[in-house]
């Protein structure tokens, strides 16, 4: 009842009375009333006013299961969460979720991450209060070959989302990486569990910088975050659940084409190495092309000197302009 009370005065300009949401629940007042004090000693700042009811005035910024779920405009991303104080891993914690029969859709989420890990075995660490670390665990319909399309959906999502509710030029460098003015705001890693030719599930771990203002010197030249280039507090509520909407949304079309041919233009918009020089490096093979987009099955198309367009699938692809690279 809580995350309901909750997006009911969110929704409200004016005060909701006790005994509209009395009557919304089928509650006595003394319930809603010990629910508005919860709320209240979580930080929302509530007024209470004699024959008007209450009106929420000002929300903090948290991640918590009634938070995100009084915000959220999903079907089916996101509606079951998992919220936790710290784990080592969402991943991890997805995984084991996944095993036990956790739903298609299910969001973990954790204040603090002490183990998490990027691409290649990078570590992406949270910050409590600072950043996003979630993970999206879903039953996809397809086989194992086009499962890392997903995490392409995830990289749009984000950046969709953030364009939407900060009004910022955030893009991708391919595959997914969502960046700002050259530097990275978002980091992905996509885990699937198979048999044979059938996926049994995936789980989409992504990671935001929402709320820091400085980063360890070794990353330093290379990540960003929201409120930096927003200039102020970013609700990291409210960008997990924009993340959702717009998932949901590319994930539909995605599954009801196969592929990505519905969504590759959205994508090549925000694609920040469109028509630009960059640099594939693969194991023992390393030159530098035109990039063009990605194709239909997410696949780079990099033009070479020659005028061939080779579709790259796999390995790092260094961008100009971005991470340093120039």
């Amino acid at each position: 009842m809580k995350s309901e009370i909750l997006h009911i005065l969110r929704s409200q300009d004016g005060y909701v009375s006790g005994q509209e949401l009395c009557e919304r629940f089928g509650v006595s007042r003394t319930a809603v009333w010990k629910t508005i004090n919860q709320l209240k000693e979580e930080g929302y700042e509530i007024e209470a006013v004699p024959n008007k009811g209450y009106h929420i005035t000002a929300c903090p910024d948290v991640v918590s299961t009634e938070e995100v779920k009084s915000l959220l405009e999903t079907r089916w991303a996101g509606q079951n969460i998992a919220h936790f104080a710290a784990v080592d891993s969402t991943n991890n914690k997805a995984k084991r979720m996944a095993e036990e029969g956790a739903p298609h859709g299910t969001l973990v989420i954790a204040d603090e991450q002490t183990g998490g890990r990027g691409r290649r075995g990078r570590s992406w660490n949270t910050i409590p209060g600072a950043a996003i670390a979630m993970t999206l665990v879903i039953r996809p319909e397809l086989p194992p070959e086009r499962a890392s399309m997903v995490t392409l959906l995830m990289g749009m999502a984000v950046a969709s989302g953030c364009r939407e509710l900060l009004g910022l030029p955030v893009g991708i460098k391919w595959p997914n990486d969502a960046v700002l003015d050259g530097k990275k705001i978002c980091g992905i890693l996509t885990e699937m569990s198979m048999e044979m030719d059938a996926i049994n599930y995936l789980v989409i771990g992504t990671g935001i910088n929402v709320n820091m203002d400085e980063f360890p010197e070794e990353i330093s030249q290379v990540a960003t975050s929201l409120s930096i280039h927003a200039g102020h507090t970013v609700n990291r509520a409210e960008v997990i659940c924009r993340c959702m909407k717009y998932f949901e949304q590319y994930y539909e079309a995605f599954a009801a084409a196969g592929n990505l041919s519905g969504l590759k233009n959205i994508y090549n918009e925000m694609l920040v190495n469109r028509d630009a020089e960059v640099r594939v490096l693969e194991p023992g093979n390393e030159y530098t092309g035109i990039s063009r987009g990605i194709n239909d099955l997410g696949e780079l198309l990099v033009e070479r000197e020659d005028r061939s367009v080779t579709a790259v699938f796999a390995g790092e692809v260094s961008v100009r302009g971005v991470y340093g690279y120039t």
